[in-house]
């Protein structure tokens, strides 16, 4: 029994001292399909990179930290015209 506590609690600890290590700060940024001209904001963590078909897209901002910056990002292209949706 005290074996299996330990071992618990050294996996907790280790766990911890992993996230404490490497705190995951994902940025977003907002890309633009060059077919449709619609505008999606995109998170810089994921693994997997948007499609590029039907259409090819191009990133039209600078990563910025929050979600809500991205929105903002999106809602100013649209009303300069360089988004569609």
């Amino acid at each position: 029994m005290r074996r299996a506590t330990a071992l618990c609690a050294a996996a907790g600890i280790a766990v911890s001292a992993l996230a404490v290590i490497s705190p995951a700060q994902a940025g977003y940024y907002v890309i633009r399909y060059d077919n449709t001209g619609s505008c999606q904001y995109w998170n810089d963590g994921l693994t997997l990179k948007p499609l590029k078909w039907p259409s090819d897209y191009k990133v039209v901002s600078k990563t910025v930290p929050t979600f809500a910056e991205a929105l903002a990002i999106k809602a100013k292209l649209r009303q300069e015209g360089h988004c569609t949706y």
